[in-house]
């Protein structure tokens, strides 16, 4: 195994936190790594490299003509056969999951890996050297918000056949509890639990693969670990094994004659944790979930584990993200509380008057966020001549209300009076339904990156109750008034 760093140390930013929002971050330095494939014996070199907000993790076979990529995705998942492999575009990447786990342990959002293989090196079969490069270089903030989701209802999922029970609970916290049972009289039922990402790097990415004896025989013999050692995987023996098949293995590997500890397992290794293989079933899960492509806290429970499991139930974490994000985005409004701003604050801060003002109250708003409400009545000016007697708002009314509301996020605190804003673009403006006279409107709008030399990127949505009607995203400078 070879690790190699690059760069100085970078100092780490300080972390914005809101209530289900963080930024993203990346790597502070490239990382190289080289290292054996457990299933293919291919000697891999492969490069961690800071990438773009937003990118998520892509892998990249150079080796390959054209240099394809995949994007880590449920959706591109291939083969759970022993392991997680991802296929896009030419390219295809396995043993996915342990690197996976490790980037989300560290909460590595966006990185490029590049390999010159189609495998990931196995090293000594857990997450650990992969956090201990991460943690040489260290992680960069960036500046894009990261956005968790969270589920709004239990997803099950069961496979009769394997006797696998899943389920994602609601909750404000990524938490997993696992459950192995192989009918092994040498592992018996083990339990692994994680209470929260932050024990990630020490209560679960030291934990190895294991495999069977009985298991690793036809393994061997159908050459399908030509990169296995015994180095980076505990053995399990829970059934007679005669000195001559010790003595094969040990030949294999060319090793001195193993040996069968009093607790059931192959000398090659001590366990780091009673419940080792247990815990590197979490790992596995962890990896694997990271697939669903979006953040998500819930709390996991799973019985027995295994990668075909954790990548369809990954499928139907993603499915109710997909269908929900816009509902969990939908701000909560209460009437009879006092807003943040009334309209005479409003005045003071906007320039608009009647009949171009078109935000009535602010009833949130925080250094990235932003939500505002307009009542629509019949009495608006605009119904006079937009569809008489089938009255529907202007769609290009409902940006103008959600670029006031950036306005009034944007413009900076106790300097009101000196400055306005003046949007430049709108990108990706969809119109969901009609507006009509007695909806009221929440206009939210959310800071898509810090604001830097006057230029403000936002992302802004109208919501009707829970239904979404408007989206685009909003570029605007701040300009000083003349004196």
């Amino acid at each position: 195994m070879r690790l190699c760093f690059f760069s100085t140390f970078v100092p780490r930013m300080n972390e914005c936190n809101t209530t289900m929002n963080s930024q993203q971050h990346t790597l502070a330095a490239p990382i190289t790594i080289s290292g054996v494939g457990i299933h293919t014996g291919q000697s891999v070199t492969m490069t961690l490299e800071p990438a773009e907000p937003s990118t998520g993790v892509v892998f990249q076979r150079i080796d390959l003509e054209g240099a394809p990529s995949v994007k880590a995705d449920v959706d591109f998942v291939t083969e759970t056969n022993r392991s997680t492999t991802l296929s896009n575009n030419g390219a295809t990447v396995h043993t996915i999951e342990h690197l996976l786990a490790a980037l989300a342990g560290c909460e590595i959002d966006n990185v490029l890996v590049k390999l010159n293989g189609a495998e990931i090196p196995i090293l000594d079969g857990s997450s650990q050297p992969f956090i201990d490069a991460i943690s040489e270089v260290g992680r960069k903030q960036q500046d894009a918000i990261k956005t968790w989701y969270t589920i709004e209802h239990n997803i099950y999922f069961t496979d009769e056949e394997k006797n696998v029970e899943m389920v994602a609970m609601p909750s404000h916290q990524y938490r997993i509890n696992t459950l192995i049972d192989f009918n092994s009289p040498v592992l018996g039922t083990q339990h692994a639990s994680l209470s929260g990402l932050s024990d990630f790097n020490t209560e679960i990415a030291p934990c190895r693969t294991f495999s069977f004896f009985h298991e690793l025989e036809f393994l061997l013999k159908n050459d399908l670990i030509k990169g296995g050692d015994l180095n980076n995987a505990i053995v399990v023996v829970d059934k007679p094994v005669t000195d001559a098949q010790l003595e094969t293995l040990s030949q294999k590997f060319g090793k001195e004659k193993f040996e069968i500890t009093s607790e059931g397992y192959l000398n090659n290794l001590k366990l780091r944790f009673p419940n080792e293989p247990a815990r590197h079933k979490l790992l596995d899960l962890v990896g694997d979930l990271s697939l669903v492509g979006f953040p998500f806290k819930a709390h996991i429970i799973a019985n027995r584990p295994g990668h075909a499991s954790n990548v369809a139930f990954a499928k139907k974490i993603k499915e109710h993200i997909k269908k929900t994000r816009f509902k969990q985005n939908v701000p909560v409004y209460h009437p009879d509380k006092p807003p943040v701003h009334d309209v005479t604050e409003i005045e003071k801060i906007l320039p608009h008057r009647y009949p171009f003002l078109l935000v009535d109250k602010i009833i949130e708003l925080n250094e990235t966020t932003i939500v505002g409400v307009k009542n629509v009545t019949y009495n608006e000016p605009f119904f006079q001549g937009h569809f008489p007697g089938n009255y529907v708002m202007p769609g290009v009314l409902q940006v103008e209300a959600l670029a006031q509301c950036g306005g009034l996020l944007a413009i900076p605190k106790n300097t009101e009076d000196k400055y306005d804003t003046y949007f430049l673009k709108v990108d990706n403006c969809k119109f969901k339904q009609k507006v009509v006279p007695g909806d009221t409107l929440l206009l939210k709008m959310e800071l898509k990156n810090p604001i830097r030399r006057g230029i403000v990127e936002m992302r802004g949505t109208i919501f009707v109750g829970s239904k979404l009607v408007c989206e685009a995203d909003l570029t605007a400078q701040i300009v000083k008034r003349p004196n």
